[in-house]
């Protein structure tokens, strides 16, 4: 595809984005259904499936040979990144829109055989809504964002679960040489807050590809790096780990946890 055509797409996407926040914005002052899918902490509402199909249907009727791999599955089985797939959780942070109203996102990530093309993570409540195009740069509500600068470990912000610290004490290491340390419960708004720099660095040691997709995306346009915890490429196919960083303190990480 040209240039062109994946403008077109990346303008089409933000534009269903915003269509897709304003209706969850609506579905919020309704009484929706909230249920429950491998545990009772792992929470899915009636808006995160209607949010999805919505997506479905409109990628069906404008991009009929396009591929969907959607959280509530109700797009495609996808075991490849061959052609164009779209990588949506329709809310990420789930239990964060049930308990707070707050902290939860739109995302989505287009790959076309296998590279990412298209980043869009949408903060549904702040308004906030990252985009990035590859080649193009990556913005937040159209305002360029900056290529990531050089930060030291002990002037970082860091974000992770403080069960994480539980399952890895490597991680107490990190804890003490940086700033501080935060939290916000949904990985899509961690790793835009990583390319925007309001963070340096996030960790999870356990995220699906639809939590990851668009903010690869966004941090290769700033500079930044998205690996697994092992270093590794991610692979968008099943799920893995994750540490997304600003490159300045990227392999100072990498050599406190794994030594290399």
């Amino acid at each position: 595809m040209t240039q062109e055509q994946w403008q077109s797409i990346y303008e089409t996407a933000i534009s269903w984005t915003k269509e897709a926040g304003e209706s969850i914005r609506k579905m919020m002052d309704d009484t929706y259904e909230i249920h429950t899918k491998v545990n009772e902490h792992d929470l899915v509402t009636d808006v995160d499936r209607e949010t999805e199909l919505f997506f479905k249907n409109k990628i069906n009727e404008k991009y009929s040979t396009h591929r969907i791999m959607g959280e509530e599955g109700l797009g495609d089985v996808v075991d490849d990144l061959d052609g164009t797939v779209w990588i949506i959780d329709p809310i990420d942070g789930t239990v964060n829109f049930v308990h707070q109203k707050c902290y939860f996102a739109i995302s989505i990530g287009v790959f076309h055989e296998g590279k990412g093309m298209v980043g869009i993570i949408y903060d549904v409540m702040a308004d906030e809504i990252f985009t990035a195009l590859n080649g193009e740069g990556a913005f937040l509500n159209e305002e360029p964002l900056p290529r990531l600068e050089n930060v030291t470990m002990n002037e970082s912000l860091l974000s992770f679960n403080a069960g994480w610290v539980m399952k890895d004490r490597r991680l107490e290491a990190l804890v003490n040489q940086s700033r501080g340390i935060r939290s916000y419960g949904a990985a899509s708004l961690e790793m835009a807050y990583v390319a925007c720099g309001r963070i340096e660095a996030y960790i999870s040691f356990n995220l699906a590809p639809w939590d990851m997709a668009g903010g690869y995306v966004l941090l290769e346009e700033v500079g930044g790096i998205a690996t697994n915890y092992e270093g590794n490429k991610l692979t968008f196919l099943n799920k893995d780990t994750l540490l997304a960083a600003n490159p300045a303190i990227y392999k100072d990480i990498m050599k406190e946890i794994h030594g290399k």
